[in-house]
């Protein structure tokens, strides 16, 4: 069995597709290829909040929908800075991956445990949210990979 190359194609699981040659990475492209996460993320708001103002839980689900929030905004930041490194055509270093990680996984955690602490006890659920939507975007981003390695 010989191994073919990969070429780029459409994935229409997830939306995303190769960048035509000249185009620049922008925000506009990562909000159009990750529709479906921020389709997923507002109906994670939506339920959230159709749930909590039922038993009274303004503050608990302002903190969720606020998890949620801060999830979908590392997600697309994330997409955004691999986009522009991909276009620029350098292959990332080790250190390079490790420390962009670091930092943003860094600011993530001390906004979300200062808003946890400032809004305890309801202030957990941030915490939960960002892990609920975190859960949900690897699965979401997962499933098409594996799609396209049993395809191969």
């Amino acid at each position: 069995m010989t191994h073919q190359p990969v070429t780029p194609t459409r994935d229409t699981d997830s939306g995303a597709s190769p960048l035509a040659p000249g185009e620049k990475p922008s925000l506009g492209r990562v909000l159009r290829d990750q529709r479906k996460v921020i389709l997923v993320a507002a109906v994670l708001v939506v339920a959230d909040f159709w749930i909590l103002i039922q038993l009274d839980e303004w503050t608990l689900a302002g903190c969720i929908a606020g998890g949620i929030a801060l999830g979908l905004l590392n997600h697309l930041y994330t997409e955004y800075w691999l986009l522009r490194l991909l276009s620029a055509g350098e292959l990332p270093t080790r250190k390079s991956l490790t420390m962009s990680t670091i930092a943003r996984l860094a600011i993530l955690t001390v906004v979300a445990v200062g808003c946890a602490v400032a809004f305890w006890p309801a202030g957990i659920g941030l915490l939960l949210g960002l892990a609920v939507f975190r859960l949900i975007a690897l699965v979401m981003t997962t499933i098409p990979l594996l799609k396209e390695l049993k395809s191969q």
